[in-house]
């Protein structure tokens, strides 16, 4: 079978098409890096728990600012989270254009009679934004973020997919997700789901076929390309 046809069976088996967020839709960080707002993060924790902060500036990843944050104390989880949401809205803001294909790839998913979610380990708030700054909220029915105080139902855990299939009234062994890290590969597969892998650095693709996602994807146009030729 053709990566074509690999591509179109895939979708064509799929009642609900899942996209990731930062990568699939957008660069998210472009305008306003990442290890910037580790550094804002780590700041405001320092502030609160030097010996929190001294172990957060050891990263430069807000997740994980956002993790020390956690298991150093409750109250001071929620404050940096609701910091980290507030830097990934400012972040959207700054971000640009979607991922080239990514807006059609949404519209044609919907013109294709498709659920479709988002499922991501950013805030739903910053997604929720994004669509609506660029005019796509209508063709995304559900937002699945980060869970709250609850990183560990994070992706590579199935939680997100399982959620955004129940909020959908459909089994999630019928979604196919589109993700552009292992972690989401992970999560489909925990979750029985298929899984398209977005290859958008050129290490990816072997990753992505180790790891035994259903077929690999280099441009985002090729979903749209895929689901407008069955129509």
């Amino acid at each position: 079978m053709t990566h074509d046809d690999l591509l179109t069976e895939t979708l064509a088996n799929a009642r609900v098409v899942l996209f990731d967020f930062d990568g699939p839709v957008c660069d998210l960080f472009a305008g306003l890096p990442a290890p910037d707002i580790a550094r804002e993060l780590t700041a405001l924790l320092s502030a609160r728990d030097e010996a929190a902060g001294a172990k957060a500036a050891r990263t430069d990843h807000p997740i994980e600012v956002l993790r020390i944050a956690h298991e150093a104390d409750t109250e001071l989880g929620q404050e940096i989270e609701r910091a980290l949401t507030a830097a990934e809205v400012r972040a959207v803001a700054v971000a640009g254009r979607p991922t080239p294909g990514a807006a059609e790839a949404l519209r044609a998913a919907r013109a294709a009679d498709r659920g479709v979610a988002v499922v991501s380990d950013n805030s739903a708030e910053c997604v929720r934004a994004f669509l609506e700054l660029h005019g796509l909220q209508q063709y995304v029915t559900h937002v699945v973020g980060r869970p709250s105080e609850q990183l560990h139902l994070m992706k590579p855990n199935p939680f997100p997919l399982i959620t955004a299939a129940e909020q959908m009234h459909i089994d999630v062994t019928n979604c196919t997700l589109i993700g552009n890290s292992l972690t989401d590969i992970r999560a489909a597969h925990a979750a029985g789901a298929t899984v398209i892998g977005y290859a958008d650095k050129p290490h990816k693709a072997d990753l992505f076929g180790e790891a035994q996602a259903d077929v690999v994807i280099e441009h985002m146009r090729d979903i749209a390309d895929a689901l407008t030729a069955e129509q």
